[in-house]
């Protein structure tokens, strides 16, 4: 059977390949960990891919600012219906419709037992963690593609209870893979609760799924800050207030709207791409966002920081960045006895409560994200629209199943 998928190319560069049906042995390719060559996945299941979603995390990829190999399929925000079960499924039935969470757990491990999905230790050779289509994560193949295999299935996929029900709101449910629970993981982490003031540092999809999920939570005011002001225009479209960062230092303008210049809590949904603030906003400082909630989260405040941040950065200005080490005034934090949140969210933890809330009609992240439905075949335009900071959260259809 045929299989077309979305793969990368080099740096700006995806395409439309022609790749393998998913089997239930591990096999050779771009970016597949040697140790994993030949890993048998009777607990697995392979889906036909209902909804795939383009991340920000993909485009660091993309950009060439990470160590992906050419070729690497991509994507790890996948939705689908199972077409074949292996030997050892018990659970998951041939035409459930399902959530898989980006990142791949065995359910065995240590960490998977306590509930620290993001880092677990038998999926990734080379470090606890896993993801599909994602660079230095175990090799596992991505799902921008027309079919995927998902490893341990009876443990990693979420069923969605009523399929039809799901159709409905399918753009509201392709968002569990990821961007909805990481953003929801840095609310909490930013320690958000009822009446609480907040900053989110990054108006990107996962950046507005943050917003949506500090209101979910029931905070008081939601400020959201970034450089692009159609992004910002959609963080007001559903009740955010906004600062353009480019206009200064944030501290400033969230005094105009609070009265004070500091918030409850602080979220970074920028990673370490981050640009500085003011007549610095055009240049790279991957430190900025760090740096700027230390200082605008109040003293024993928390910070979430689902925003990606790389442990290998051949793009970046300088060799210390190159290798993830930044320039933090760390010991601000430290006087000012900050929390710090960071790494994988554990998607697990969270993804059956957000359903919920979407299917009874509790939250919009369809709309406040602005999904967007295209083609498999329109990924490359989709990705190029992307870089260029369009107010989008791209879903590819790589069957023609969701409707208009």
């Amino acid at each position: 059977m045929s299989n077309k998928a979305i793969s990368y190319a080099g740096p700006g560069k995806v395409e439309v390949i022609d790749t393998e049906y998913p089997d239930f042995v591990l096999k050779d390719g771009p970016g597949v960990n040697p140790a994993n060559v030949g890993r048998r996945v009777d607990h697995g299941v392979i889906l036909k891919t209902v909804a795939t979603n383009i991340c920000g995390s993909d485009q660091h990829m993309v950009r060439g600012r990470t160590t992906a190999p050419e070729g690497l399929v991509l994507g790890h925000e996948i939705t689908g219906e199972v077409v074949e079960v292996g030997r050892d499924v018990e659970f998951v039935k041939v035409g459930d419709l399902v959530s898989v969470p980006f990142n791949i757990s065995c359910g065995r491990c240590r960490n998977c037992k306590a509930g620290q999905t993001g880092i677990c230790l038998n999926v990734n050779p080379d470090r606890p963690g896993s993801a599909y289509g994602y660079v230095d994560m175990g090799g596992w193949v991505g799902g921008q593609a027309e079919y995927v295999l998902v490893p341990y299935a009876d443990w990693n996929v979420l069923k969605f209870p009523d399929k039809d029900q799901a159709m409905e709101k399918i753009l509201d449910l392709t968002m569990l893979s990821d961007i909805f629970p990481t953003g929801f993981h840095g609310a909490v982490g930013a320690g958000v609760e009822v009446g609480s003031t907040v900053y989110v540092a990054g108006a990107g999809p996962v950046g507005i799924a943050a917003a949506t999920s500090a209101h979910l939570l029931g905070a008081a005011v939601v400020i959201v800050g970034d450089l692009n002001e159609d992004r910002l225009a959609q963080a007001r479209s559903f009740g955010c207030e906004t600062v353009d960062v480019s206009k200064g230092d944030p501290k400033d303008q969230i005094e105009q709207i609070l009265g004070v210049p500091e918030v409850d809590c602080g979220i970074d949904a920028v990673g370490f791409e981050a640009r500085g603030h003011g007549k610095d906003a055009t240049t790279e400082a991957p430190a900025t966002v760090l740096n700027s909630l230390m200082d605008i989260t109040r003293a024993g405040g928390s910070l979430g920081i689902p925003g990606l941040y790389v442990t290998g950065d051949p793009g970046a200005a300088d060799k210390a960045a190159q290798e993830g080490s930044l320039s933090m005034r760390f010991g601000l934090g430290f006087a000012k006895s900050h929390t710090f949140v960071t790494g994988q969210c554990p998607v697990m933890k969270y993804n059956r409560s957000l359903m919920q809330a979407i299917l009874h009609d509790k939250v919009s992240i369809a709309k406040n994200v602005n999904a967007t439905t295209i083609s498999l075949e329109d990924a490359p335009q989709g990705y190029a629209e992307f870089d260029s900071g369009v107010a989008k959260k791209f879903v590819l259809d790589p069957h023609g199943l969701i409707k208009a």
